[in-house]
């Protein structure tokens, strides 16, 4: 992997973004796109936070990293392949046929945080929360990593039983292994709406990396999804401790409803609850009340809520810690 000089972002201010270069892949020269503050990595004693987006997402989220340095911590934002700053011409966008894939671009990350911080964190957000437990389950006995946070995470397919399991039989196992291109669903715009600013929302960010109607979901990506769902519900050993948050309550996630962004539209906060424990042995699961399903996103209080129950537990998580030393000992 091979990792440029930091450039201005579009973030403006402080911020920079460095392109890794990823081993080549289907769809020839994947990038992946390491977004942070100019200082980072400054004071190694300073725990990093790794962010990792979800579908059709990408991060402009810098209230997150001002609410963690002023408790202490750098964040650092990971745009992953064929996502925001990553999508290249001749790519699809937004698009993998195995999650395992990412694996290479947070190996990279966390070895660029591990040079200049004692202490990292990985903060995965809906499918990226995925990916990271994933990615944790299958790095574990490694050090890589000293805890999780997973908001909102993917954990399970939206809808009924019956919806779960005949009715994507055929995409998962079919359409998926054969024919991975072909378009199976589009998102609804609605939620994507709720929150940008032009149309009435809080949030501007980018319509060309995160429109509202999305970008188109393809076979092979929901057979990837619905394998690493498949991991989880068979257990993972994530071998750090984890913290799940999720909204209070679940919202429809087909039309316009007045609590857009009180509820999880767009994921069954049930799911989360239910499938937690069966991420690791030492897992803690919290509600956020009137939280979005970007628990960052969400209006006040609980976006407030959200980010005072991250640090909190980050705090007393990590310093319960050994310390960097005494680990490098034991290793």
């Amino acid at each position: 992997m091979r990792l440029d000089d930091a450039v201005p972002d579009v973030l403006g201010g402080d911020w920079v973004r460095r392109t890794m270069h990823l081993r080549p892949d289907a769809q020839g020269d994947p990038v992946a796109t390491l977004v942070h503050r100019r200082d980072a990595g400054a004071d190694r004693s300073r725990p990093a936070v790794l962010y990792v987006h979800g579908f059709v997402d990408y991060f402009f989220q810098t209230h997150v990293a001002d609410a963690l340095a002023d408790r202490g911590y750098d964040l650092y934002a990971l745009d992953l392949r064929d996502y925001g700053r990553s999508i290249r011409p001749g790519r699809v966008p937004n698009d993998t046929h195995d999650l395992a894939v990412h694996a290479e671009e947070i190996d990279a990350a966390v070895r660029v945080l591990r040079a200049g911080h004692d202490r990292v964190v990985l903060l995965g957000h809906s499918t990226g929360g995925l990916v990271a437990a994933l990615w944790a389950h299958h790095r574990r006995g490694l050090g890589r990593v000293d805890a999780v946070v997973l908001n909102s995470p993917w954990l399970d397919l939206r809808g009924t039983l019956l919806e779960r399991t005949v009715a994507t039989w055929g995409i998962v196992h079919v359409l998926g292994r054969v024919a991975p291109r072909v378009v199976v669903s589009h998102l609804d715009e609605h939620y994507g709406r709720a929150l940008h600013r032009a149309s009435g929302g809080e949030w501007d960010y980018d319509l060309a990396w995160k429109p509202h109607e999305g970008f188109p979901v393809r076979a092979g990506f929901v057979r990837a999804v619905r394998r690493g769902h498949a991991a989880v519900a068979a257990g993972l050993a994530i071998d750090v401790p984890v913290l799940v948050l999720s909204s209070d309550a679940t919202g429809p996630d087909d039309r316009w409803h007045d609590a857009l962004l009180t509820t999880d539209s767009v994921l069954d906060v049930a799911d989360m609850r239910r499938l937690a424990p069966r991420l690791g042995e030492d897992v803690t699961s919290v509600e956020v009340p009137g939280g979005a399903h970007d628990l960052a996103l969400s209006p006040l209080p609980a976006r407030t809520r959200y980010l005072d129950e991250v640090l909190g537990w980050l705090d007393v998580t990590l310093a319960r810690l050994p310390s960097p030393a005494e680990s490098r000992r034991r290793l």
